[in-house]
């Protein structure tokens, strides 16, 4: 297996597709193997490929006496031999996103999908969900592109997170800025990364509460002393199993668009 290639088998090739049945076809075929190991054989025929494996298990390849392409998965075995072998390739390849800029690095497309990467020299940035990535730069010399993320308020960063910490500024803002709404505990509550950004009582673990912090703008407080967030969903309150987690507009909100 080639980490991110695309390799491609095109000839004359038998084909067999085995899960307990057995389909056999024949043809000059194109066989595609994706980074994931899913494999497709194409033929002229429509677009929906003849034969597939999705992410099998594995793939192995076998150049004794021709060519042959051999992938597992569970009970299923997809077996590609050919015959008269047109050409087998390895190409680059990523995953394909909306350009937003250009790559500091090696002036190549910076593209986002999951997070952004480039497409030229594949450096990686992780990027919020949420996060909308604007076409101004990064105020530093690194020449990337800052990214509009909403966590309490709306912060706009730079896209590595090591130029300009999002963690940093969420911390800043709101660290300290709320108390622990747990009875009979004086704690403050901390901004922390644990898989994502929480607010964590200080007295952790002998105060175990702690609130994942949601993507939205703070715009009141609850009726528990937490605050409430506007969120795409709805205005909601920090913690998630209040009565006020999701429940769209406020009240007082409401009477006051009337």
């Amino acid at each position: 297996m080639i980490d991110d290639a695309i390799r491609v088998l095109a000839g004359d090739c038998t084909v067999i597709a085995e899960n307990g049945d057995r389909e056999e076809y024949r043809g000059r075929v194109t066989t595609i193997v994706k980074p994931d190991n899913t494999v497709l054989v194409h033929d002229t025929d429509g677009y929906q490929p003849v034969a597939w494996l999705t992410r099998a298990d594995s793939v192995s390849s076998d150049r004794t006496g021709g060519f042959t392409l051999v992938a597992k998965k569970d009970t299923q075995t997809l077996r590609i031999a050919a015959h008269d072998q047109d050409g087998f390739a390895h190409y680059p390849s990523s995953a394909a996103g909306t350009p937003i800029g250009t790559c500091p690095d090696c002036d190549g497309t910076l593209v986002r999908s999951s997070g952004v990467h480039c497409v030229g020299c594949g450096d990686e940035y992780g990027v919020p969900a949420d996060a909308t990535v604007r076409g101004d730069q990064c105020d530093c010399d690194c020449g990337l592109p800052k990214m509009r993320v909403e966590r309490g308020l709306a912060f706009n960063v730079c896209l590595d997170r090591g130029c300009e910490s999002l963690d940093a500024a969420v911390k800043e803002a709101f660290d300290r800025e709320w108390n622990c709404p747990e009875p009979d505990c004086d704690g403050d509550l901390r901004i922390l990364r644990r898989g994502g950004l929480i607010a964590g009582c200080e007295h952790y673990p002998d105060c175990e509460i702690g609130f994942a912090v949601p993507a939205g703008v703070v715009d009141g407080e609850c009726g528990c002393g937490l605050p409430t967030f506007e969120t795409a969903s709805g205005v909601r309150c920090l913690d998630a199993t209040c009565d006020r987690a999701l429940e769209g507009p406020l009240e007082s909100d409401a009477a006051a668009d009337d």
